[in-house]
């Protein structure tokens, strides 16, 4: 079984993120992989270890993403494929991104791409079922669990709270969500054995693509921070006293009622 995971380079939220001059400090930013391919990359072994095969890792990005890849190696993936577009592309979007991505699987034979529900940074969970148009093979979103029988997936995903369940055929595409696997950490060993796993650096010359082909269709403004928001304040006393104090603080500070 050949088995894609597509990851992606993003900013830690848990740590500090520093705003200069409308963009992330990339000095002060701290930089994992993106927590919702962290599922994609845990099944995708999964898969491997049951049905045979090999799991590669794809990322479209500069040099600094090796580091994330080199992690998912450690986890247990078979190869690693680079698409550095660090010199070619100065905006992207993700419509950039799954241009380069049909590119590359132009003339490969997967039989399942996982790609995590969202990405962090942009939540916009358009790059999976973009690619899964563009390369004209079914897609399934949000998945909770997957399990492959033959040429039919047997899929449960997540609907507002409830528990969908899909049959589709192989090959397919599916997204990722929190609650179907718990992600592995990579052990000793396996990060010794990801230093000698192949990792392929491929440009857009490799794919037969060049600037033009991948011009962003959106342009950022700015990015920013929310405002901070006012501490809350703790209600004291007689329950009436805390309801009339409430009722006035609605009423004549907030204006919301």
């Amino acid at each position: 079984m050949n088995i894609y995971v597509l990851m992606k380079r993003t900013f830690d939220t848990e740590e500090k993120i520093i705003i200069e001059d409308g963009r992330i400090d990339d000095e002060g930013a701290e930089y994992i992989i993106n927590p919702y391919d962290e599922y994609a990359i845990e099944e995708a072994i999964q898969l491997r270890d049951e049905h045979d095969g090999e799991v590669t890792v794809v990322t479209i990005g500069g040099e600094d993403a090796e580091k994330q890849l080199r992690t998912a190696l450690a986890m247990g993936a078979d190869k690693a494929v680079l698409i550095n577009t660090e010199e070619d592309v100065e905006e992207s979007d993700q419509y950039t991104t799954v241009k380069v991505l049909e590119a590359f699987f132009d003339d490969k034979d997967a039989d399942i791409i996982l790609a995590g529900n969202v990405a962090i940074d942009q939540a916009s969970g358009q790059v999976g079922p973009r690619l899964a148009e563009r390369l004209d093979i079914p897609y399934v979103t949000t998945i909770t669990n997957l399990e492959i029988d033959g040429e039919t997936a047997h899929i449960e995903r997540d609907v507002e709270g409830d528990v969908e369940k899909v049959d589709a055929p192989v090959p397919l595409l599916v997204t990722c969500q929190q609650g179907l696997n718990e992600p592995r950490y990579p052990s000793l060993p396996g990060i010794m054995k990801a230093k000698k796993k192949p990792l392929e650096e491929l440009e857009l010359d490799d794919l037969d693509l060049d600037e033009d082909d991948v011009e962003a269709k959106t342009k950022t403004i700015e990015v920013f921070l929310p405002p901070e928001k006012e501490a809350g304040r703790i209600l004291e006393g007689e329950i009436d006293d805390q309801v009339k104090e409430l009722v006035d603080l609605l009423s004549n500070d907030a204006k919301v009622i």
